[in-house]
Formats: structure tokens, sequence, C-alpha cells
């Protein structure tokens, strides 16, 4: 019996030493124009098409030496209960795109199973998807972005112009991903924003995204 005792204490801490062990999180916003223009599969969720604005992809935790952890802990599934409150805002400010047609549920889960059980030390499930939220009106990217003169109008910007608007914004440079459309155009798809284990402050990037973006960039309307 005691050996029994020994080994699930062993186990809770391997899973807490796991949970515990990143150093800062990405914070990555998408952009829908680029998303659906450059995939076959876009689908609106069954709450209608996103409001043009940046969406949350996810908040995830990372190493300083690159790399990530991911799927933490097993025993810590999504529950949909646990953040009823934030559901409303969820579906407005983390909206999926995937196909078919869904609720969100499938990707929060997703989400939180994989990347959200790695930092469990400092979030539970709800302060995790709050954090999120919170994190998105901080950093107000489209308001930023637009009061510098760049607008998702289908019109091309200089990338350096960009990082500089979102820099002024946050305090800190963003990293940036591209993506092609189907006429080859690069496009602004991803922002990666540094935030500490906290969740709550944004800081310089201990390690930059490998997104790759040309020098001048497509901002598609949504």
């Amino acid at each position: 019996m005691r050996f029994f005792i020994f080994i699930l204490a062993l186990q809770q801490l391997y899973v807490q030493s796991v949970a515990q062990d990143f150093d800062f999180f990405y914070f990555v916003l998408q952009w829908p124009g680029a998303y659906c223009d450059s995939r076959n599969s876009c689908c609106y969720p069954k709450t209608g098409k996103p409001a043009a604005d940046f969406g949350i992809h996810g908040l995830w935790p990372n190493y300083k030496t690159g790399g990530w952890p991911q799927n933490c802990n097993p025993d810590s599934e999504f529950d949909e209960l646990r953040v009823s409150d934030l559901m409303s805002n969820l579906q407005r400010e983390w909206p999926t795109l995937s196909c078919p047609s869904n609720d969100g549920v499938k990707f929060w889960t997703h989400e939180w199973e994989k990347h959200g059980t790695c930092a469990e030390s400092e979030l539970d499930q709800h302060d995790y998807f709050e954090a999120g939220l919170k994190l998105k009106q901080k950093a107000n990217l489209l308001h930023a972005l637009t009061n510098a003169g760049i607008k998702p109008d289908d019109k091309f910007y200089e990338i350096k112009d960009i990082e500089k608007a979102i820099k002024e914004a946050i305090g800190f440079a963003p990293g940036m991903e591209c993506n092609k459309d189907s006429s080859h155009n690069s496009q602004l798809y991803q922002i990666y924003l540094c935030v500490d284990t906290s969740a709550s402050n944004f800081i310089n990037c201990p390690v930059m995204p490998h997104g790759r973006c040309d020098s001048r960039v497509q901002f598609p309307k949504f």
C-alpha cells in the first residue's frame, strides 16, 4: 500500500514539474482574412461570421531555448462548465474558422489540453482562457494598426511599418508570420506577442518565432 502511494506521489510530482517547466508565453493572434484567403477549408462558426478583427489563436507556453512543452496533464480535460461565464466572449474573440462549421468547443479543447495544461502551475482552466481574452483587449492590435494608417483593405504595406506600429502600441517588438494566397501574395497572417508566465504582461521575446514575411505584405479584407 505504501509503495502504491509512493508511486502516485511520484506521478503527481512529475506532472507538476512538467507543468511548471516553461519560461514565457507566445500569445498568438490571427487575421481571419488571411486564413480564409489562402485555405480551401474556411468555415464560419455556427454563431456566424466573426468580426473583422484579429482572433485569438492561442496562448502557448514556450522555452527560452526554443521548443515548447505540450500535453502536460492528460487528466486535465477541457470542461465547458468551468468557462461558462466566458463563453460569449470566447465565441467572439477566440473563434474557429475550421471546417465543418462548429461551436468552437473542439478548438478550445485542443488549446487547453495541448498548451493550457502546461501552464497549470500558474493558471487554472478559467484563468487561462480569461487571460487570453484580457491580453487581446490589452493589445488591441487592429486599433494600433489602423491608427498608423494600416488597414485591412487588400493593399500592401511595409512589414517594418506594421512591426513599428505594434511595438509603439504594446512596447515590445512582435513576431510576424505571413502566408501566401492563391496569387502568391505574402499576407499578414499571425502576430506573436510574448507574455510573462503570469500571462499578464507583454515582454521582450526571448526567442522569435520562425515565421516568414516579404518586405511588403498584403493586409486582406475580411
